[in-house]
């Protein structure tokens, strides 16, 4: 139908994903998924499961991954912003512990994929976001694991986000809004490793 752009990030296993586009006086059509494009793209993964959430400014959802069944992963925006994150956690890496965002939007349309072996996740810029995302393996909930979304030995540079002396906010003053335990997760030198 169109040609399928796949643009390879700085790390390893990591790639920025650009669905062809057609419009026209009606509007516009894009297929976010064809088994056959990414084949040919050379992104021969099998996805068994989808999942969709919402989300209002503030919230940062993260850094997750499974232990024993780790998950692959592309995630896309279907609407509003986000900032979406992925860290590497293979130890053989030459990249371990490095991460890589990109901002995910519903006019930019694109989409991101991590490997298996990245902690992943994303931060609300706009009042509220829909986002989309397609699995390798199911989810596991005695499987999760986690990484300390703000730990220094990582350095993600969430964008607006600052800390004050209520917490941490974004630059408006909206306060970061995480669950119980994204809040608690190790840092890098006490998280799994793949």
């Amino acid at each position: 139908m169109g040609e399928l752009k796949v643009t390879r990030c700085p790390i390893e296993g990591l790639y920025i994903v650009e669905p062809a586009l057609h419009g026209d006086a009606r509007g516009w059509f894009m297929e976010t998924y064809n088994n056959e494009d990414f084949q040919r793209a050379g992104l021969d993964m099998e996805f068994v499961q989808d999942n969709q959430s919402m989300s209002r400014r503030g919230v940062l959802r993260g850094l997750h991954f499974q232990t024993r069944h780790p998950q692959g992963k592309l995630v896309r925006v279907l609407s509003g912003c986000v900032f979406d994150v992925a860290v590497d956690l293979r130890a053989s890496s030459p990249t371990f512990g490095k991460w890589y965002g990109v901002r995910l939007t519903a006019e930019n349309r694109l989409q991101f994929y991590i490997a298996p072996g990245f902690a992943h996740g994303f931060l609300v810029l706009s009042e509220t976001a829909e986002f989309a995302y397609k699995c390798t393996d199911v989810y596991h909930p005695e499987d999760e694991g986690g990484l300390l979304w703000h730990d220094a030995a990582v350095g993600i540079d969430w964008p607006g986000v600052c800390r004050t002396q209520e917490g941490w906010c974004l630059e408006d003053g909206t306060p970061l809004v995480l669950s119980e335990k994204d809040g608690r997760w190790p840092g890098l030198d006490g998280v799994w490793r793949f």
